[in-house]
């Protein structure tokens, strides 16, 4: 599960116990990035506030998938396949439709994104991309170009928020050898109740 030691969901007591309880899945399901921070549940909670605001709040405007989406193509470009694999299976879920979910995964992987997306849309990967590989080279004048696409100061915020966020658990999951096995992939929080963490 990890190069590091974990506490599973039987063995936790007080605040991890807790915590654990706000974020089950199935079965007592503890994803394994989640469970990776055990030793030092403080870092646990941090890491649901964040994940929750940035891609499960109810005050988020861009659409949910379209946000699970630039997670994917975050973390494919970081060669996160643990990060790839449950928000692909996510953005799927939420789009239920297996023949765009494809398009998408294609696109991503063959860098063909203009087969699926539009110009204001390109431009959001365009920033996420550069944010990714190049974040010294992140300029005002690149914020304008996504002003100049269609795309809103509290939008590009969102988008800003979802890259950084998937750069910290890319790092989180492959500095610690964190991968997939006995996970149930593509759960998340519903947006509607913000102290809602449980995964379904």
């Amino acid at each position: 599960m990890s190069w590091i030691k974990i506490i599973s969901y039987e063995e936790a007591v007080g605040k991890l116990k807790s915590l654990y309880d706000r974020v089950k899945g199935p079965q007592n399901n503890i994803d394994n990035i989640l469970q990776i921070h055990s030793l030092r549940p403080h870092t646990l909670e941090g890491h649901m506030v964040l994940y929750k605001n940035v891609l499960h709040h109810r005050d988020n405007t861009l659409p949910k998938w379209f946000l699970e989406n630039l997670g994917v193509f975050v973390s494919h470009l970081n060669r996160c396949e643990y990060c790839v694999q449950h928000h692909f299976s996510g953005m799927k879920r939420l789009l239920n439709d297996d023949q765009k979910s494809q398009a998408i995964w294609d696109a991503i992987t063959n860098n063909s994104l203009d087969k699926v997306y539009d110009h204001k849309q390109l431009m959001a990967f365009e920033y996420a991309r550069e944010l990714t590989q190049y974040p010294e080279e992140i300029k005002e004048e690149t914020i304008q170009n996504m002003r100049d696409a269609g795309w809103k100061d509290d939008e590009i915020l969102e988008i800003n928020q979802v890259v950084s966020y998937f750069a910290y658990a890319n790092r989180t999951v492959q500095g610690l050898g964190v991968n997939t096995k006995g996970d149930v992939l593509g759960l998340s929080p519903n947006s509607s109740e913000e102290n809602n963490w449980s995964h379904h």
